[in-house]
């Protein structure tokens, strides 16, 4: 289906909000809006049309990958159930946030490169990239992550370092077991295994510059991770990450957001109404202008619901809250194709039922990805002109 027009629907245009007006997708880009379209139509009636939403950072495809401890699915199927996921919550472009630790099973080399090998063996509907959340003590891996960044598989670097917080609570043996189990290891190996990982940190600095180095020739755009101090954001900064992913104290991602940086916080945070683990508020930080994007975090339903939520306050309308979750995201990510409904971009949408709120149709590309039984009703295959 390369032509449809979507009629009679409340689609957000930038900078003039809500409008009743019908836009019409041709090979996968937008061609018109407010004027007569050809092909297949889709009625819209009392429905929001929305731009695609564009997540960042996303691990939830993990619980695919590895629905419980130590039982483990091939890429290949867990990629399948995730895309259904994305699409279903409206997802049109999402970052896999992939992390290449020093740790076995679920986040190692060997998962890694099958990951990687499962979005390359096929065409998803979705548009699903490649965030490689690098792991700092992962000296190892170093050379296998600078070639797959040469070579195009990487599309967003983050900087993490969760090394020195496993080092910290691996003596509990009720949170080591998390650990211990996530690796497939037994949980006295695995310490034996932190604790020599651990003495390899006056090695860490050179690898990190030879990564960013690395990732700016490149051009990728770049995240420093759960940033605890604002020496430390400046530090990861000075290495070239503009985007500030879940700063740990509301006053880093502030200093973030006066430096120019792109501050990210997860949509869980918001529809839970604070952090899980009693971080800062990311509601609170989009109300005061420091957080301009919103992910998935581990969660992909969450991303819907706290646009939605936000829009319902005071502070914020849709216009603003949808920013968080679709034109910023795509922005930071150097996506300028697609992120907002206007002639010429990406045919990325999503149709949501407000009164819910629920996603009805999701177009990826100017074809229909997700349709609900609503949605197909509301579909009519009469060609037009």
């Amino acid at each position: 289906m390369n032509r449809l027009t979507i009629t009679g629907g409340c689609v957000l245009l930038p900078n003039d909000g809500e409008q009743v007006v019908d836009v019409s997708l041709e090979d996968g880009c937008i061609a018109a809006i407010g004027r007569n379209g050809r092909g297949a139509q889709l009625d819209a009636c009392g429905l929001l049309v929305l731009p695609g939403i564009v997540d960042i950072h996303g691990d939830a495809f993990e619980r695919q990958l590895q629905p419980r401890p130590g039982v483990g699915f091939s890429a290949e199927i867990a990629l399948q159930d995730t895309e259904a996921q994305l699409l279903a919550n409206g997802i049109t472009t999402a970052f896999h946030g992939v992390t290449l630790s020093w740790e076995p099973g679920l986040r190692s080399l060997n998962a890694w490169r099958a990951l990687l090998d499962a979005l390359e063996a096929r065409t998803w509907t979705c548009d699903m990239r490649v965030h490689l959340r690098w792991e700092a003590y992962n000296l190892e891996a170093l050379d296998t992550a600078l070639a797959d960044i040469a070579a195009g598989r990487v599309h967003l670097l983050a900087f993490n370092d969760h090394t020195p917080p496993i080092l910290k609570k691996i003596n509990d043996p009720v949170v080591g077991a998390k650990y211990s189990d996530r690796a497939g290891m037994k949980l006295d190996e695995f310490r034996a295994l932190a604790a020599e990982i651990g003495a390899r940190e006056p090695a860490v600095p050179a690898a990190l510059d030879r990564i960013g180095a690395a990732a700016r020739e490149a051009g990728l755009p770049m995240a420093s991770h759960d940033d605890e101090t604002i020496a430390t954001r400046r530090a990861f900064r000075a290495r070239g990450a503009r985007i500030c992913e879940f700063p740990m104290a509301e006053e880093v991602g502030h200093e973030a957001r006066e430096a120019g940086d792109w501050v990210a916080m997860g949509c869980p945070n918001v529809v839970r109404g604070g952090s899980h683990l009693g971080w800062a508020s990311a509601a609170r930080m989009v109300e005061a202008g420091i957080c301009r994007i919103l992910t998935s975090d581990y969660f992909y339903p969450a991303m819907l619901r706290a646009a939605m939520a936000l829009a319902g306050r005071e502070t914020l309308n849709l216009e603003n809250s949808w920013r968080l979750v679709s034109s910023n995201p795509a922005r930071a990510a150097g996506l300028g194709d697609r992120g907002s409904i206007e002639e010429g971009r990406r045919a990325d949408l999503v149709l949501v039922d407000p009164a819910s709120p629920k996603v009805v149709a999701t177009i990826v590309h100017g074809r229909i990805g997700y349709l609900t039984a609503e949605g197909a009703a509301r579909l009519s295959l009469a060609t037009l002109g």
